[in-house]
């Protein structure tokens, strides 16, 4: 596989630039976060880490072009219970780098074992991925399900369901790094898609906006493949599922029906958890980041004989 010497960076300034900025945002995070990068056949993994080395571990897969710092406002209530890997998804935005070409799910599986196998080399540990991190999370699940305690499903593309036909229309595109993609037809888009934080408080309008700008910028400072697409879990998978899940999806969800979604899982995995976020659609940790929250360590938390723990 060819690349240039600042693969994934565009240019030595690129680089510098996206530095700066997590290192500006990273100072939303606990203080005793620190990062690190662990070296697997795959390539180079950048994480962040936060809550004590004790506890529970739990591992985030970010959606796609996101990165690791999508999780700011969830991991100071996530790492009160449980040690945080935050993970920078291989081939992805971020300051992970493949040694691999990136091409289909098992690519991404087989990273993510061998990162799993670092971080965690004994017993189990629980798993957590949104959108396009989702969909890794759920195919990790159906291949290693013995080294998951448990499993959360934050509107994962495809999996569940095929996505929309209206989703690739106006989405497919903005995963492939044009530098010269204009900005308000990625607002329009993206407006589109978070509709709910636009409707929603002033917090979650500036999100909206902060990652607007920050998708504009890093098609600027990246050059990246197009990630491969997600598939669906057909019946004979979901049925034999057998890692503890939960799967969170917005009311107003686009990437396909969250009703139908819900309803698919209760008849051919009853054993999912499966639940509808109200008053949210793809940025269901944006605009219910509490809720959302409570729920996942109130499920992650459940064990025979003892109270979740309280968000």
């Amino acid at each position: 596989m060819r690349r240039k010497p600042l693969y994934p960076f565009r240019s030595e300034r690129a680089k510098a630039e996206y530095e700066a900025l997590c290192l500006e945002r990273a100072k939303a995070w606990p203080p005793s976060s620190e990062t690190m990068t662990v070296e697997t056949a795959s390539g180079q993994t950048f994480i962040r880490a936060c809550g004590r080395i004790t506890d529970p571990p739990l591992v985030l897969l970010p959606g796609a072009r996101a990165g690791s710092l999508m999780w700011t406002r969830h991991v100071a209530a996530l790492s009160t219970h449980y040690r945080i890997y935050a993970l920078d998804i291989i081939g992805d935005v971020g300051f992970s780098v493949n040694r691999r070409e990136i091409s289909k799910s098992d690519d991404l599986v087989n990273w993510l074992d061998e990162v799993l196998t670092v971080l965690v080399p004994e017993g189990q540990l629980s798993l957590m991925g949104i959108s396009y991190g989702g969909w890794i999370a759920g195919q990790y699940a159906l291949r290693h399900p013995g080294r998951l305690r448990k499993l959360v499903l934050l509107a994962p593309g495809g999996t569940v369901l095929p996505i929309l036909f209206g989703f690739f229309v106006r989405i497919g595109l903005l995963c492939l790094p044009v530098p010269g993609r204009s900005g308000g037809a990625l607002r329009r888009t993206l407006a589109w898609l978070f509709r709910d934080s636009l409707r929603s408080s002033d917090a979650s309008r500036a999100l909206f906006e902060e990652t607007v700008a920050d998708l504009q910028r890093f098609w600027h400072l990246f050059v990246l493949p197009r990630p491969p697409w997600s598939t669906v879990l057909d019946d004979k998978a979901w049925q034999g599922f057998s890692v503890p899940c939960l799967f969170l999806v917005g009311e107003n969800e686009k990437i396909y029906s969250a009703e139908a979604a819900v309803r698919r899982l209760k008849r051919v995995a009853p054993q999912v958890r499966a639940e509808i976020i109200p008053g949210a659609g793809h940025d269901l940790t944006i605009v219910q980041a509490d809720l959302v929250v409570r729920k996942v360590l109130g499920f992650l938390g459940e064990r025979a004989g003892a109270e979740a723990p309280a968000a």
